[in-house]
C-alpha cells in the first residue's frame, strides 16, 4: 500500500503552540504510512526548527494568508495530497472557502486552535466559521468544551468534531532537586497579546509584590502588546520585578521556576502551560476554557482562579505560594498524571489514527 499522502499547512514554521503541533506531526509521523508535505505561506518566525530530510517542504509565498489562495490551489493541484490539515483558523477558512476549485478526492481536517465562540473579530470570523466549516471533513479540537462550542454555538455536526489531545515535547527530566533562590520566580509564556491576559497579569503582580516583595515575574513571547506591556510594567513600578525576556526556550528556566502561570483571557489547550506541567511545574491558570478547567480540576499542584480578574489571579499565585512554602529551600514538582494523553507517542498516535480513517474513507 501506498504512503498516504498528507500536506499540513501553516501560515509558518516557528512561534505558537499551532505551530509547535505542525512540526511535531511532520517531524514524528510514521514515514512508512505517510508522505508528509508541509506548506508554509510567510516566512519563518523566531524558534523554527528545520523539517526532517523525508518531509518536502514548500513555501507558498503571498506574505499572508488573505493573498496565498492561488499560491494554494496551485500547490494543491500539483501535489493532490490525500488529506490537508489545518493549523489555524484563518488558513482554514481560506483553505475550506478554496474547497470547490480543489481535486475533489482531496479530503480536509482543520485544527481549531481556540475557543470559538470567545475569538476576537467576533462576527466576521464567527459568520465565516459558520458558512464554512460544513465543509471540513473533520474539525479537530483539543477539549470536549472546544467540541461542545462548536456544537452548540455554530451548528457544527457533532459527527464531524474529532477531540484530540495536542502532542507536546517529550517530559523534561529535572535531574536533581533545584534549589529555590533568593526570589520566589514566577514564568508566563505566550504571544504578547490581548487574550494571553499579561496585563491581567502585571496587575496580579504588582498586589502579590505588596506581601511578597521577593517576587519575580519573566514572561517569555514577542506579539503586537509588548510595548503597551511595558509600559505597563513602568506604571506598576514592577521594573525589578518583571522582566520581558523576549522568545527564548522556556525549557532553558524551568530549573529556577517557582510557579508557571497561565493568565489567558481565553484559550484553546494551551501548549507553553502543558509543556511546564509536563516538566512538573506547579500550576495557576486563570478559568480561562473548561477545558483547562477540566484538566486542572483538583489536580495535585494546580490552582485555578476564581474569575478572569488581575484580583483572583493574585489571590490564587499567593495560595499556590503560600502552598509551596513548607519546602521553601526546594523547588517543589510534581508528576502531573493529567499529561500523559498529551506526551508524544500517544497523542501523534491518536492522530495518525485518525489519518488513516480518514484515508481509509476516501478510498472505499
Amino acid at each position: 500500500m501506498r504512503p498516504i499522502k498528507i500536506l499540513l499547512l501553516i501560515p509558518h514554521l516557528g512561534g505558537g503552540g499551532a505551530e509547535r503541533v505542525i512540526a511535531l506531526l511532520a517531524r514524528h509521523l510514521d514515514p512508512e504510512l505517510f508522505q508528509v508535505h508541509v506548506g508554509v505561506i510567510s516566512e519563518d518566525s523566531l524558534g523554527a526548527e528545520p523539517v526532517p530530510s523525508w518531509v518536502a517542504m514548500h513555501r507558498i509565498g503571498g506574505g499572508r494568508v488573505r493573498y496565498a489562495g492561488i499560491g494554494l490551489l496551485s500547490l494543491v493541484w500539483s501535489e493532490r495530497p490525500d488529506l490537508i490539515l489545518t493549523g489555524m483558523v484563518h488558513l482554514s477558512l481560506a483553505v475550506l472557502a478554496l474547497k470547490p476549485l480543489m481535486p475533489r478526492a482531496v479530503r480536509i481536517l482543520v485544527r481549531q486552535n481556540t475557543t470559538a465562540s470567545k475569538a476576537q473579530r467576533l462576527w466576521m470570523r464567527q459568520t465565516l466559521l459558520r458558512l464554512l466549516y460544513p465543509r471540513a471533513n473533520y474539525v479537530i479540537c483539543q477539549s470536549e468544551a472546544m467540541a461542545s462550542d462548536l456544537c452548540q454555538n455554530f451548528s457544527i455536526c457533532r459527527t464531524r468534531l474529532v477531540v484530540l489531545a495536542n502532542p507536546i515535547a517529550k517530559r523534561i527530566s529535572l535531574a536533581a532537586p533545584s534549589h529555590a533562590g533568593e526570589r520566589r520566580q514566577l514564568l508566563a509564556v505566550g504571544r504578547l497579546a490581548h487574550e494571553k491576559g499579561f496585563d491581567l497579569l502585571l496587575h496580579a503582580v504588582a498586589a502579590v509584590k505588596v506581601k511578597l516583595p521577593d517576587i519575580l515575574l519573566t514572561i517569555l513571547g514577542v506579539g503586537p502588546e509588548e510595548n503597551r506591556l511595558k509600559e505597563l510594567r513602568d506604571q506598576l513600578n514592577l521594573n525589578e520585578t518583571v522582566q520581558f525576556a523576549g522568545y527564548a526556550n522556556p525549557e532553558d528556566y524551568y530549573d529556577r521556576i517557582s510557579v508557571f502561570v497561565t493568565s489567558s483571557r481565553f484559550e484553546g489547550m494551551p501548549n507553553a502551560m502543558l509543556e511546564a506541567a509536563a516538566a512538573g511545574l506547579p500550576i495557576v491558570s486563570t478559568p480561562c476554557c473548561t477545558g483547562v478547567c477540566d484538566l486542572l480540576h483538583e489536580a495535585p499542584g494546580t490552582w485555578i482562579a476564581a474569575e478572569i480578574t488581575a484580583a483572583s489571579l493574585a489571590s490564587a499565585i499567593l495560595s499556590a505560594l503560600d502552598c509551596l512554602e513548607e519546602s521553601r529551600t526546594e523547588l517543589r514538582r510534581f508528576n502531573h498524571a493529567f499529561t500523559a494523553p498529551f506526551q508524544l507517542t500517544t497523542a501523534i498516535r491518536a492522530y495518525q489514527e485518525l489519518f488513516l480513517q480518514v484515508a481509509d474513507m476516501s478510498a472505499s
